[in-house]
């Protein structure tokens, strides 16, 4: 795509309208999951594309905005790439969808910080204890996948065109 390309605030107005009537499994709006996620990938040292990336990382899975929508939208292809590496597909193998958020630059990242939201014992403290069982095993399943045990993050989360990820 050339021209113009719309800003991060632009991707956050949007993701917030697609998701606006959406609620987390605590009956909480979505869109504060959607910020928390963004905000955490600007901590981690995110770039722009990067935190685009995370505004939008549930819209496709979620049917809030079309795969179609996606790929007419007015951005960078690293940041089409990276929604579309963490947007798990029906019936797909966890080990699958790892991979593919390895092999997408940039990735990683957004998802590091997607866990590690989903997983905060306060978010999981509200949901009753099956889900909340059931949930805290599979973010560790997927972490483990991911090459991120005990808090230490991969050097290759890094988005190689922004060398000050670390």
């Amino acid at each position: 795509m050339t021209g113009r390309h719309l800003s991060v605030s632009e991707v956050e107005a949007i993701a917030r309208a697609a998701h606006a009537r959406q609620t987390d499994k605590a009956g909480r709006p979505y869109v504060e999951h959607l910020a928390a996620v963004a905000e955490g990938v600007r901590a981690r040292g995110g770039d722009d594309g990067q935190i685009a990336a995370a505004w939008l990382h549930d819209a496709v899975e979620d049917d809030a905005l079309s795969a179609h929508w996606l790929t007419d939208a007015a951005l960078p292809r690293e940041v089409k790439d990276i929604v579309l590496a963490v947007t798990k597909r029906p019936g797909e193998e966890l080990s699958s969808y790892t991979a593919r958020i390895l092999a997408t630059p940039g990735a990683l990242l957004v998802k590091e910080a997607d866990l590690a939201h989903n997983a905060d014992p306060a978010r999981l403290a509200v949901l009753g204890e099956p889900t909340r069982t059931r949930l805290t095993a599979k973010y560790a399943q997927v972490r483990g996948l991911l090459g991120l045990i005990g808090g230490e993050s991969p050097s290759d989360r890094k988005n190689p065109a922004n060398p000050e990820t670390h």
